[in-house]
């Protein structure tokens, strides 16, 4: 499976980019079958104007709950991570949203999802949108989330 790895708006003016670990462990989270439990974590990385790089996806730990179509994220062990990673690169690597995947070829955001991402968008201490990402079979969802209401969804640049 071969996921994009640049995105922007539509106007351009945000771009993103995925590191290639990141795409590398959504790659290995794609739910090939209905059975397959949905997984997620949180996306790492540096800011620059308005533009990102996601450096880094945690992977599920033992304590999140999964499901084939639920995935909750247990705040224990992706924080400890996001934290040291904060640390160790001196504030420039910090948390920019969540991930997780659904088993469709190409994922679209529930309900649910939606108003998860505006409740963490709306606790996010340095008030910038929050990313989100879902990982299909075959695409990716990628959007920026306000406090409240649509953000802006992100397209594969080429």
């Amino acid at each position: 499976m071969h996921f994009m790895s640049s995105w922007a708006t539509n106007d351009k003016r945000t771009l993103l980019h995925f590191s290639k670990a990141t795409l590398e462990t959504f790659c290995q989270h794609i739910q090939s079958n209905d059975t397959d439990c949905e997984a997620g974590g949180l996306l790492l990385g540096s800011v620059h104007g308005t533009h990102m790089l996601i450096e880094q996806a945690t992977v599920p730990t033992a304590l999140d709950k999964r499901f084939p179509y639920l995935f909750e994220r247990m705040p224990f062990g992706h924080e400890t991570i996001a934290m040291s990673r904060w640390t160790m690169s001196h504030g420039t690597v910090r948390y920019l949203g969540e991930w997780h995947t659904h088993p469709e070829d190409n994922p679209h955001p529930s309900v649910l999802d939606r108003s998860e991402w505006n409740r963490l968008s709306e606790k996010r201490q340095d008030k910038r949108l929050m990313l989100a990402a879902i990982v299909g079979r075959k695409s990716l969802y990628v959007e920026l989330v306000p406090s409240s209401g649509r953000g802006s969804v992100l397209v594969p640049m080429e």
